[in-house]
């Protein structure tokens, strides 16, 4: 059996996210957490978030041990962009891109 989570539309880009997902996959669930807790990346509080949720879903199954879950799989798609506008000089406007990002994350019983 296996545990799933999804975090849909984080408000950070894909590339970054997948730093910090590169770090916990394949760990125990134990070690990823404390990893991610001393991280000092936007993402990292995110993905933690979405590992407990994973956790807490086993946890409602009732059926495998949550002391021996680790990180299966995990990983980031992108999400749509949101296209917003930055004022400059003169009346003109730049366009800024807002990435959002998908995030993964597959938990299963050693």
């Amino acid at each position: 059996m296996d545990s799933k989570a999804s975090l849909k539309y984080a408000r950070v880009g894909a590339q970054k996210a997948r730093l910090v997902v590169d770090l916990v996959r394949g760990k125990n669930v134990s070690d990823a957490l404390k990893s991610l807790t001393y991280l000092n990346k936007k993402s990292a509080e995110m993905v933690k978030k979405l590992i407990e949720s994973a956790v807490a879903n086993a946890e409602h199954k009732k059926t495998m041990n949550i002391d021996k879950l680790y990180v299966k799989s995990i990983w980031v798609d992108q999400g749509p962009v949101l296209k917003r506008f930055r004022p400059r000089a003169q009346g003109r406007a730049f366009g800024v891109r807002k990435k959002t990002s998908h995030i993964n994350v597959v938990l299963e019983e050693r």
